[in-house]
Order: C-alpha cells, then sequence, then structure tokens
C-alpha cells in the first residue's frame, strides 16, 4: 500500500521494522518450538517406532525457523514492490542446495532423518542470508542492517494486518494436526499414504500460494493508489485463473494417481490410501479459489478481521468438530477425506457472501 502510494519514507521504515518483527519472532519461535515438540509428537499419537526420528528431526527444523522467517520477509517485501522473479531465483538456487545437501548427508553420511534435517537447515540458512545481501544492495529497498528496529505506527499497521492472517494460518495447522492425530489411530502404513498424499498435493497448494500472493501485492499496490476498479478486474482475472489451475492438476492427479503415490511408498495398503485420497479430495480443488483469492484480495486491502472469523469458523472449528463428533460414528478415512471439500465449500460461501457486500459499498 505504501509503495503503490509512492510514500518512499514509509516504505523504508515498513521494511526495516518488518526485517526486525522477523528476527524476534523466529528466535522465539525457535525456543517454543523446540522445547513443546517432544510433547506435540506425544499428544498427536506419533507410533513408537518413528517417534525418536520425528522428535530429532522437529527439534533441527525448529532451529531453522529464525532464518525461514527472514527469508519469507525478505520475498514478502521484494512482492510488494513487484519484484516475484528474484524470490523464485533464489527459492531454486537454495532447493537445489537442499537436494545435494540430502544426497551428501543421507546417502554419502548415512545421517538418516538427522541428515535430512540439517539439509534444510543449512538451505534455509543460506537463503536467508541470499536475499538479505540482496535487499542490502537494491535501490527500492536499501535495506541496512544498522536501522533494523521497530517503528511504533509502522509495527502497529503490520500486526493490525499480520496477526489475524497469523492466526488464521495457526488455525488452519491446528485444525490439520486434529485430523492427522485421528489418522495415526490408523498405524504407520495408513499414515505412509496419507503423507504421501500430502507430498503430491503440495504441488497444488504452493501454486495455488502464489496466486494467493499475487492477488494481495496486486491489490495491495492498487489500493494504495486509489484504483479499485483494477482490484475488481484483478480479483476476477485470477479467480478464473486459479479454477483452471485447479481443474487441470484435479485431472491431472486422478489420472496417475498410483504412479504418482508410488514415487513415495512401494506398500500396497498405503499406496491404495494416498489413491483413494486424491480420487476425494483433488476433484473439489476449484472451491479453494474464493477461499485464497478472495481473502487474498481483502488481505491487500488491509481487511483482515471478518476473513480470519470465516477461517476459523467455516474451515478451523468445523474440522475440529467433525473430528470430535462425526468421525466416531463413521469411522473410515473416507470420513476424514470428505471433511476438506465440506469445509472448502463452506468457507467459499462466506467469502462470496462478504466480498460481494464490500464490493457493493464501493459503488
Amino acid at each position: 500500500q505504501y509503495f503503490g502510494a509512492g510514500r518512499k519514507a514509509d516504505v523504508h521504515d515498513a521494511i526495516h521494522t518488518a526485517y526486525a518483527f522477523a528476527l524476534v519472532g523466529g528466535v522465539i519461535l525457535t525456543v517454543l518450538g523446540i522445547a513443546f515438540s517432544t510433547p506435540l509428537l506425544s499428544i498427536m499419537n506419533t507410533p513408537e517406532d518413528i517417534f525418536a526420528d520425528s522428535d530429532i528431526y522437529l527439534k533441527i527444523y525448529f532451529m531453522s525457523l529464525v532464518f525461514m522467517f527472514v527469508y519469507n520477509i525478505g520475498s514478502g517485501i521484494l512482492r510488494a514492490l513487484g519484484n516475484s522473479r528474484t524470490p523464485l531465483h533464489f527459492l531454486i538456487a537454495c532447493s537445489l542446495i537442499n537436494i545435494v545437501l540430502d544426497f551428501v548427508f543421507v546417502l554419502g553420511l548415512g545421517l538418516g532423518v538427522t541428515g535430512v534435517a540439517i539439509a534444510t537447515f543449512l538451505s534455509q540458512l543460506i537463503s536467508a542470508i541470499a536475499i538479505t545481501v540482496y535487499l542490502m544492495k537494491d535501490e527500492n529497498c536499501q535495506l541496512d542492517l544498522r536501522k533494523i528496529r521497530f517503528k511504533r505506527n509502522i509495527l502497529a499497521n503490520q500486526l493490525k494486518i499480520g496477526i489475524p492472517g497469523g492466526i488464521q494460518s495457526t488455525m488452519y495447522s491446528l485444525s490439520n494436526i486434529i485430523v492427522q492425530t485421528a489418522v495415526n489411530a490408523y498405524g504407520t502404513m495408513v499414515m505412509a499414504g496419507w503423507a504421501s498424499d500430502v507430498k503430491i498435493e503440495s504441488i497444488f497448494w504452493l501454486l495455488e500460494n502464489s496466486l494467493g500472493i499475487a492477488i494481495t501485492t496486486f491489490v495491495g499496490q492498487n489500493y494504495g493508489a486509489g484504483k479499485k476498479d483494477r482490484i475488481i478486474k484483478g480479483t476476477r482475472i485470477c479467480l478464473v485463473m486459479f479454477i483452471m489451475m485447479a481443474v487441470t492438476i484435479s485431472v491431472l492427479f486422478a489420472i496417475f494417481r498410483y504412479p504418482l503415490i508410488g514415487l513415495f511408498t512401494s506398500n500396497e495398503e498405503a499406496i491404495e490410501v494416498g489413491a483413494q485420497m486424491i480420487i476425494y479430495i483433488t476433484p473439489f480443488y476449484f472451491l479453494f479459489a474464493f477461499v485464497e483469492v478472495l481473502s487474498g484480495t481483502l488481505r491487500g486491502m488491509g481487511d483482515v478481521f471478518i476473513p480470519t472469523i470465516i477461517t476459523m469458523v467455516c474451515v478451523c472449528a468445523v474440522r475440529v468438530l467433525w473430528v470430535l463428533f462425526v468421525a466416531p460414528l463413521f469411522p473410515g478415512l473416507i470420513c476424514l477425506e470428505i471433511l476438506y471439500p465440506i469445509t472448502w465449500g463452506t468457507a467459499s460461501v462466506a467469502f462470496i457472501i462478504y466480498y460481494l457486500a464490500r464490493k457493493r459499498k464501493w459503488a
């Protein structure tokens, strides 16, 4: 919004305040993550045969949170200024580094799960350093490490937008943890099939997240410039793009579900679980267009409170209540799988109603 309005001094203050928040927030969550990783795994009914490895992985993973914060804040800054290519280049490079380090630590040094975690830690560290150096040299950013500090008014505005969004993301994660806990009760092979499908679906979620970031950036700049007609047009185009992408991926996943799941496991039971998930979940990806795009549009305008309430009620609360009260009445994975389309559809209807109400106020 500051960049779209041409307020360079505020852009400068916003960048340095965001960086200060990334460092402080990353350190706090690193400490909390390491402290609570073991009890969290216990609460999630993690099977005993993978508990130790899971605990080691999580502790090392949490150590990299501060670097993740810095990279994501840095990427967000560049995208807000209209530069989405540079974060992509850094991400590609660091992903390749992560893969190479996986081979070195796992196959070369035989460190197993610990090696995977160390590779993630190092790649995140490299990405944080790389994007920080770039921001220090970029004309529009001019990041100065000596000027990283909190500006009270800027921080207040960032928290006003960021806290509801953070709560929304946290609620997503917590509701998914509750669903995962229910899945874990079915044993290791079912967990493996479920996890394999999650890996496949991550392709879709990365793409949908990129469209969400794009519309938020687009709307934020145009809202700052006072161009509401472009906001409406951009939102409409992004919805169409999202639905086309979702339908295409759904069809491809359904056709190639067995070989795709087979990339991650050779166990027949696990493969069947993953393939079944694809059939029951992926055809409804298009519903999430209205959740991601419309919430991204509203977020770009600084409207985050109502979207957060919609997400918490229609997605998170419904999932929790479903797992606690409906799933026990209808045992089986299908009952857990259809939960996702149900919550996406409920949230979509709510977002459409709220967005149309907001749009009428602009007329």
